[in-house]
């Protein structure tokens, strides 16, 4: 099933909502030394453990959508930061559980306050973040995140030509023979 759209599309209209949160976020949370990444984190850190959890990495990882290896960089960051410590797991000597100092809760705390007002304003023309509007999109972004999203197998590989921008070996360097510069 296909659909013609006349405007964008809505994967367009998804891509460009999560870059404009995305950059609003981190404007948002610099202040406090956090980046949006290190925010989520962080806020679901306080989530989880507000119910009784102390997650591992990949648990976190799991929760936030993040890869496992960018959790581990951020959360070696954020220790470095003292805002959270990360220990062994006494069940899984594979695992690393993380937990927020207290400096980490507070700086948290600080930061959804901070990034609730603007979830205020970003919602405000749907009738704000109680608004029935609002709990529609809630319902509809839920099923979407719940669907999987699979490559599809059919799609024959492409056989992509040397030097061009998608190849392996093509120059990443601008002044290259392929990326000349003005003169």
């Amino acid at each position: 099933m296909s659909a013609t759209y006349e405007g964008p599309t809505p994967g367009f209209l998804v891509w460009r909502l999560s870059m404009k949160w995305r950059v609003a976020v981190d404007r948002a949370v610099v202040p406090l030394g956090l980046t949006h990444a290190q925010y989520s984190l962080v806020a679901s850190l306080l989530g989880m453990e507000r119910s009784g959890v102390r997650p591992s990495q990949r648990q976190l990882a799991d929760h936030t959508g993040l890869e496992p290896l960018y959790v581990s960089k951020l959360a070696r960051a954020l220790e470095a930061a003292g805002l959270v410590e990360r220990a062994p797991d006494p069940a899984d000597t594979r695992a690393v559980q993380l937990s927020l100092t207290a400096h980490g809760r507070a700086v948290t705390r600080r930061a959804i306050t901070v990034v609730q007002r603007l979830l205020d304003q970003l919602l405000e023309p749907m009738g704000g973040l109680d608004g029935p509007r609002t709990e529609v999109l809630t319902r509809e972004l839920a099923i979407l995140l719940d669907t999987p999203l699979d490559t599809p197998l059919d799609i024959p590989p492409v056989d992509i030509p040397p030097h061009s921008p998608h190849s392996p070996d093509s120059p990443d360097q601008v002044g290259s023979p392929d990326f000349p510069t003005e003169e």
